[in-house]
């Protein structure tokens, strides 16, 4: 559970541009700036958070349509 959660954020900050790669002729190394690490982390949640709300404000509008088939 801690492993997928983890990844959740780490692909939450690639997303967001929080992680950089840079290289060179010698080496190659991946920065993170931790601002933008969080800010898109916040984001992130954010838009799943109101992603999943408005799935669930949805499904009540299911309930009033009729689904009766007649032969």
């Amino acid at each position: 559970m801690i492993k997928f959660l983890l990844g959740v954020v780490v692909a939450l900050a690639l997303i967001g541009g929080a992680i950089e790669f840079r290289s060179t002729d010698a080496e190659w190394s991946l920065v993170v700036n931790k601002d933008a690490a969080m800010s898109s982390v916040q984001n992130g949640a954010v838009k799943i958070y109101d992603f999943g709300s408005d799935l669930i404000s949805d499904a009540d509008k299911i309930k009033g349509i009729d689904l009766t088939v007649e032969k």
